[in-house]
């Protein structure tokens, strides 16, 4: 072998034996016995036990409800009696919630009901106060018809109200400064609710959504559209105002982890518990949660100990903000933050119309990497689809940050995770790969009455479930590493040796000709 061989013979060499070296988890951890104990059906029963909670309140499991506070019980008291250390975390996030739709009517002397969040009635404004109030309306130095320049001043100056009957709806135009400013003013001068319309100019006539910002006000407070003003202002008018919302709310995560592995190395594995207020919330993200809650306990029955500490998170108020999972990591002292080692998340893994989303660790697809050691987890995924039921394939998905991971990534902590769809268009590409119907959404329930039960894939649920099996024993047995640890497979071994015999071969052969025509 000549010594200008060498570099390509080892730069061949280099080649082979790196695509041969994978991850230690991928090759050293058999997670065959778990993936085959976690079933459909062990993850169907526990969503129709959500679905049984939703049912029995009003068709919800929205974060804070009894249909949610049940949820969060259930998988608790399942925890607890598979043995797993479990803490219900409890906090207050400040959020306006609608406990009811609001009302805003003429009662005389043309009585009038105005449409709820509609842009030709009303809506209810953000920060309003609660109250059920039916009284005469009084109008605060508007103008009708608006001005044709310019905007009104209306409600903006406390001299506004001057002569302002106590007790009465105070009629306030948009323009100039802010709801809060006129809100306030209103509230000081003893109005008993408070209707503020648009002002009438060009571009400015429909209801819109408002907000008072951090102002303090707690008198019902409604935005309508120029025409209901107008209408609420005729003289000796009687309106009814009422609206009913909390401006705060207590919520609960539930955690649980593994009584052993090594305490100074956590695994933390998430999925949001609550619903939104419009359904129950039964595949968003009824499919992850029931999916991570049958994993534990299967891991549990089979006696499995990971090497690592593996915490399993049920998240409150994600639906209402990712509040559950902001607060849990505000909520870590120093010590226990750097007990983390990476977060895995299972987000509505059983979309209807499906595609197999890997969150895109590495940043290879949409530029944005999760923070070092996220591209690990992503190969660990990519790796499971490549060598199951003769390769399943996937496609990569963006940290778009509307999912509990945000606060992890955020935090520097590696993230990963599988995802099914939501409110995403398949495109005829993707339904030609995953099956389904191009054109359609993920998931054509999601956010919608009709997330039930029956809105499932069950291969998406069964093939995600075992992904998310499979990676959860893979971690929590990983130990330190935070990056791929070199081993390489017995295919690689035989390859890398059947490389240097073919070129050690070659090159003797052609030594040995050499030889040749130097004696001939």
């Amino acid at each position: 072998m000549t010594i200008s061989r060498l570099p390509w013979l080892f730069a061949s060499f280099g080649w082979l034996l790196s695509s041969a070296m994978i991850s230690a988890p991928v090759m050293a951890t058999d997670t065959s016995l778990l993936r085959q104990a976690v079933t459909v059906a062990g993850v169907r029963t526990h969503q129709a036990a959500f679905q049984g909670f939703a049912d029995a309140n009003g068709g919800t499991r929205f974060d804070g409800s009894p249909g949610h506070f049940e949820s969060a019980d259930y998988v608790a008291n399942m925890m607890l009696t598979a043995g797993y250390d479990v803490t219900v975390q409890t906090f207050v996030y400040p959020t306006f919630l609608e406990l009811e739709p609001a009302v805003l009517e003429q009662i005389a002397p043309a009585p009038a009901v105005y449409p709820y969040a509609s842009p030709a009635g009303f809506y209810t404004t953000q920060g309003s106060g609660n109250g059920d109030v039916m009284a005469t309306t009084e109008g605060v130095d508007m103008a009708i018809p608006p001005v044709p320049t310019g905007s009104s001043t209306s409600g903006c100056e406390a001299s506004d109200f001057a002569g302002f009957t106590a007790g009465r709806i105070a009629l306030i135009q948009r323009g100039a400064c802010t709801f809060a400013v006129k809100a306030q003013n209103a509230e000081a001068a003893g109005a008993s609710a408070i209707v503020i319309f648009n002002n009438g100019t060009p571009g400015r006539t429909d209801a819109v959504s408002t907000t008072l910002g951090t102002a303090v006000v707690t008198i019902p407070v409604v935005f309508a559209s120029f025409n209901v003003g107008a209408d609420l202002a005729t003289a000796g008018v009687t309106a009814h105002v009422f609206v009913n919302a909390v401006k705060e709310r207590t919520t609960r995560n539930v955690l649980a982890e593994t009584p052993g592995g090594q305490d100074d190395h956590v695994l933390v594995v998430g999925a949001h518990l609550d619903s939104v207020q419009a359904g129950p919330g039964i595949q968003d993200n009824g499919s992850g949660a029931a999916a991570i809650l049958e994993i534990a306990l299967q891991m549990s029955n089979l006696g499995i100990e990971p090497y690592d500490k593996v915490r399993f998170a049920w998240w409150g108020a994600s639906e209402t903000g990712l509040q559950g999972s902001q607060y849990y990591v505000s909520s870590l002292s120093s010590q226990e933050f750097d007990k983390i080692d990476r977060y895995l998340h299972f987000h509505m893994i059983g979309s209807s119309n499906f595609v197999r989303f890997v969150f895109d660790g590495d940043g290879s697809e949409f530029g944005l990497a999760g923070p070092n050691g996220s591209d690990l987890i992503e190969q660990v995924f990519l790796a499971y689809f490549m060598n199951v039921e003769g390769g399943l394939p996937t496609e990569p998905t963006p940290f778009n940050f509307r999912s509990d991971y945000a606060a992890f990534f955020n935090a520097g902590i590696p993230v990963g995770g599988l995802f099914g769809g939501a409110e995403g268009i398949k495109t005829a590409a993707q339904a030609a790969i995953f099956g389904g119907t191009a054109g359609n959404q993920y998931d054509p329930c999601y956010h919608l009455a009709c997330d039930t039960f029956a809105n499932i894939s069950l291969t998406s649920l069964d093939q995600m479930a075992d992904a998310a099996a499979h990676a959860i024993q893979v971690f929590g047995d990983l130990g330190t590493p935070a990056a791929p640890v070199p081993v390489m497979s017995l295919w690689g071994i035989i390859s890398a040796a059947m490389l240097l015999l073919i070129f050690g071969y070659v090159s003797l052969a052609r030594m040995a000709k050499r030889a040749l025509k130097t004696l001939t």
